[in-house]
């Protein structure tokens, strides 16, 4: 079974200090998209899913100091999982209380019934959680590398292009495409290993 990494702790440790700009940039880079797709997942229109995503986001601000990093009381991301099916709810008990007339109250009610997420949809934000850290990774190191090796590696490894394809097309040879994508990995997982800190 793939395990999912874990959110490194010396950046849950520095989002105890409001003021530390960067860490809290880094954290919101990563969890701002995750919690708005699975808001959206949810049925939650356009507008409100942002409006969820910014109060989980809050929530997190105001409760981060309460979290416990105890292994044995759960994950971050569980944690956080919680806050954001929590305020979902709210959301729609809220709506349910003064209707704005625009949505499906039939969808609303049934995820307001929900029972806690089960392990399918927990394995679904964990597997979100890794594309966002693989989008957040990328963009780190896309300009540490020329135009032609970059191109390499994306067609190769994530559209999945023939090697000898894209050789052609990038006007390579097919050594020099492994070696392009040999680089862009090793830095790749460098960058997602020190983001995990584990």
């Amino acid at each position: 079974m793939h395990r999912s990494p874990e959110t490194r702790p010396s950046l849950l440790l520095r989002l105890r200090d409001r003021r530390d700009h960067p860490a809290w940039n880094e954290f919101v880079a990563i969890y701002e998209p995750l919690i708005y797709r699975l808001a959206r997942r949810k049925g939650f229109q356009d507008s409100d899913a942002r409006e969820l995503t910014q109060e989980v986001l809050l929530s997190v601000l105001r409760a981060i100091d309460r979290w416990d990093p105890d292994p044995a009381r759960g994950s971050f991301r569980g944690w956080l999982f919680r806050i954001a099916r929590n305020l979902m709810v709210n959301f729609l008990a809220q709506e349910k209380r003064h209707p704005r007339g625009v949505g499906h109250t039939d969808f609303n009610r049934l995820l307001a019934e929900q029972p806690a997420p089960d392990r399918a949809e927990s394995d679904l934000f964990d597997e979100h959680y890794r594309q966002q850290v693989f989008r957040w990774a990328s963009k780190q190191i896309r300009d540490d590398f020329r135009e032609k090796t970059w191109l390499a590696f994306w067609k190769t490894c994530i559209d999945g292009d023939e090697i000898q394809t894209v050789a052609t097309s990038l006007q390579m040879s097919v050594g020099s495409v492994y070696v392009s994508r040999s680089r862009v990995m090793a830095r790749l997982r460098e960058t997602i290993e020190a983001f995990n800190d584990e």
